[in-house]
């Protein structure tokens, strides 16, 4: 066989793939990123858009650690809008829709420039490990065509195509995406390994030809007036924006949905697995929403020099006639062609509680998971867990501290703990709900929180670690003005914080600060405005951060500690925390259970 030596192989060079092989390239690490197809490198499979709310500030943390995505959208974007605009600042989130090709190509020069990576067309069809003691440890992938890559760390970034079925109506076609095909050999390798595997399954709309809509009779969506970058290093962005539209379903599309639901591949028993909660099927909305009468579309360009449209809202297998009929009951679409097909693909995952939290397997050393293959959704997810498992393959390979980060740091820091710890029964997709510290975790501190941490980790070059620092001057100068200046006595850091208060009238005060900039300015507000709320919130993590720092050793046996209940044993001994603060948040473990956990570690138990 032919033999290429790296010291990190990345499978699969979706979101997640890139971001990990780009993440480990940073670092220093040699990196070959292997997919089955260069042509469709980071494409977006579902809808062509990235962010939104919760979402866009992993997007943001992804930029701050020194990825790709940000810089991606902001090249290649053509509508950006702010979330959530009218609530806190903690709850904005930026949404923007892309040029699908055009970003799949940005992503794709990114890697293709990157130092100390090699981007190459290949089919993996086994994982090589061998035994190192009481456990395994991976050695590289075999590819078609008798050849193999020896690493290190491998980072398996599979996506959908895990023995994979597309589903529309009756009809089944292996593939992981329309037109692609589905891939075996994994699945098998990481049973023969003892990974427990399992199945999800995911949906997505019709295309629609944009000349065949009659925008007319939908509603108008533009972007913002003043788009805001998704990357700190961009102040502004120069882009002419398109428009997207909304329109609904009605009572006639429910009918026509109702009389086919026994066609439905997820009604009639063709599917078995699990879908996305929160990204229902059309047909899932109108059985479990029998009490509406409607349900929003987004009708979303997926580039400037294409006529398709993403129909976003009505994901569907329905099948290809019950799709056209139902097309054809919606207000502006009544004459619209479909281009192409929605339909719904079953895939194999691997439960996340099986890695840890640097994403890497418990049972086979250098073996990383990262994207749909974890139980997640979304294109923002599978980047953040690349990012992680990238970056801690390479460290790995150093003998370097993993990149872990906590829940108070970052939403990437809630994602990974929420799979490693909770695993997954549903798709995982993040929600602002599920960060009991965003008043802290901000969209737009997120280089202030993460990038000084990606420096020390080597994750950051010179040119943004330069302009990082130059932005944290500014900020620490424009605050002692402000609490020098005063206004009656008071200083004007204090009178900042009353609600009314914005940067214009701070300018009329303080005319020194007329050339402050916008991103300093936005930050210097929200610090002094939350401050009150973001001291109690403080005071919480600083109790979760005590229960951190007891620290539990890997090899430490539940199993040994009398009186703890036999849930308790079965599930601390699958998760493995790490830590006290970590076992608290099992599903099913109790305050008492703690203690006796907490009195074993003193030796008292």
């Amino acid at each position: 066989m032919v033999r290429y030596d790296f010291d990190v192989v990345v499978v699969g060079a979706g979101h997640a793939g890139t971001e990990a092989a780009l993440a480990a390239a940073r670092t220093g690490a040699s990196v070959a990123l292997l997919t089955t197809n260069l042509d469709t490198v980071a494409q977006m499979s579902c809808n062509p858009a990235i962010g939104g709310v919760a979402k866009g500030q992993i997007v943001r943390e992804i930029d701050a650690l020194g990825g790709a995505m940000g810089r991606a959208i902001d090249a290649t974007g053509i509508q950006f809008r702010m979330l959530n605009r009218r609530k806190g600042s903690a709850m904005h989130g930026p949404r923007a829709q892309a040029d699908k090709h055009a970003y799949q190509h940005e992503v794709k020069r990114l890697v293709e420039e990157q130092p100390n990576l090699a981007l190459r067309q290949e089919v993996v069809e086994d994982i090589l490990f061998e035994s190192c003691g009481d456990r395994l440890r991976v050695v590289g992938v075999q590819v078609r065509g008798d050849a193999c890559y020896y690493a290190g760390a491998v980072v398996l970034t599979t996506g959908t195509f895990l023995q994979a079925l597309l589903h529309l109506g009756e009809s089944q076609t292996p593939g992981g995406r329309a037109g692609e095909g589905t891939t075996a050999g994994i699945s098998a390798a990481l049973a023969r390994m003892g990974l427990r595997i399992a199945r999800f399954k995911t949906g997505t709309p019709p295309r629609l030809n944009s000349r065949t809509i009659d925008f007319s009779r939908t509603e108008l969506q533009p972007g913002d007036d003043v788009p805001q970058p998704f990357s700190f290093l961009h102040d502004s962005l120069d882009v002419v924006q398109l428009p997207c539209w909304i329109t609904y379903t009605n009572q006639q599309v429910h009918d026509v949905i109702r009389a086919n639901l026994h066609r439905a591949p997820m009604y009639s028993g063709q599917i078995k697995s699990s879908g996305p909660r929160y990204c229902p099927s059309i047909e899932d909305k109108v059985v479990r929403f029998a009490d509406k009468t409607r349900h929003q579309i987004f009708l979303e360009p997926e580039g400037r020099n294409t006529c398709e449209v993403y129909a976003n809202g009505i994901p569907t297998s329905l099948p290809r006639d019950v799709q056209e009929l139902m097309i054809r009951h919606i207000p502006g679409l009544e004459n619209a062609q479909i281009m192409r097909y929605g339909y719904a693909v079953e895939y194999d995952f691997c439960p996340p509680d099986q890695l840890w939290p640097s994403l890497e397997s418990k049972t086979v050393a250098g073996l990383f998971l990262a994207g749909q293959i974890n139980g997640t959704t979304g294109y923002e997810e599978a980047a953040a867990q690349g990012l992680v498992a990238g970056a801690n393959a390479a460290l790995l390979l150093q003998g370097k501290d993993p990149l872990v980060l906590s829940r108070d740091q970052a939403y990437i820091g809630v994602l990974v703990d929420d799979l490693v710890t909770r695993s997954v029964d549903e798709p995982y997709r993040m929600f602002t709900s599920r960060a009991e510290y965003r008043l802290l975790l901000r969209h737009d501190n997120a280089d202030r929180r993460l990038t000084p941490l990606a420096r020390g980790l080597g994750l950051v070059d010179d040119s943004r670690w330069q302009a990082f620092e130059s932005k944290a001057a500014a900020i620490a100068q424009t605050l002692q003005i402000l609490n020098d200046h005063r206004v009656q006595g008071v200083p004007m850091a204090r009178v900042i914080k009353r609600p009314e208060v914005e940067w214009a009238d701070v300018l009329r005060w303080v005319p020194a600060l007329e050339g402050t900039p916008a991103v300093v300015a936005e930050q210097v507000l929200a610090d002094l405005k939350y401050s009150g709320y973001v001291a109690r919130q403080q005071t919480q993590v600083d109790r979760q951060q005590r229960l951190s720092a007891k620290r539990i050793p890997r090899d430490f046996d539940f199993r040994s500690i009398r009186h703890l209940r036999a849930e308790a044993r079965e599930k601390l001994s699958r998760v493995q925390p790490q830590d006290l603060a970590q076992a608290t948040r099992i599903s099913g473990i109790t305050p008492a259970d703690i203690a006796l956990i907490m009195a074993h570690l003193d030796g008292r138990g």
